[in-house]
C-alpha cells in the first residue's frame, strides 16, 4: 500500500468516525493537515468509493489473515452499535523445549 493510499484511508476513516460526509476536498484537507503529499487522484478515488460502498461494511469485511481481530474491533469503536463479536480463541502452540546441556549429560564446566 502506498503512502497516498494509507493517508487517504485514514482520512476517510476519520471523516466517517466523525459523521462528516466523505468528499475528495475533505480528504485532501485532512491529508494536507497531516503534511502528507499524495497523488491528486487518491482523494477522489476514496470519495467515489465512499459514495458507492458502506464504510462500515468495508471495515468489517476487510480483515484477512491476522488483521481480522483488530478490524472486527473497529466497528464498536466507530459507533457501529450492538455488541462486538468476541475475538476468536487463540490457539496455543506448544514450542519444543530446548534441551539444556545438563539434560544431555555434560555441561560447559565439566
Amino acid at each position: 500500500m502506498s503512502i497516498g493510499e494509507t493517508a487517504c484511508t485514514y482520512a476517510t476513516l476519520i471523516l466517517h468516525d466523525d459523521g462528516i460526509p466523505i468528499t475528495a476536498e475533505k480528504i485532501s484537507t485532512i491529508v494536507k493537515a497531516a503534511n502528507v503529499q499524495v497523488e491528486s487522484y487518491w482523494p477522489s478515488l476514496f470519495a467515489k468509493l465512499a459514495e458507492k460502498r458502506n464504510i462500515e461494511d468495508l471495515i468489517v469485511n476487510a480483515g484477512g489473515g491476522g488483521a481480522s481481530v483488530a478490524v472486527a474491533a473497529v466497528p464498536a469503536a466507530v459507533g457501529g452499535g450492538g455488541a462486538a463479536a468476541p475475538p476468536p480463541a487463540e490457539e496455543k502452540k506448544e514450542e519444543p523445549q530446548e534441551e539444556s546441556d545438563g539434560d544431555m549429560g555434560f555441561s560447559l564446566f565439566d
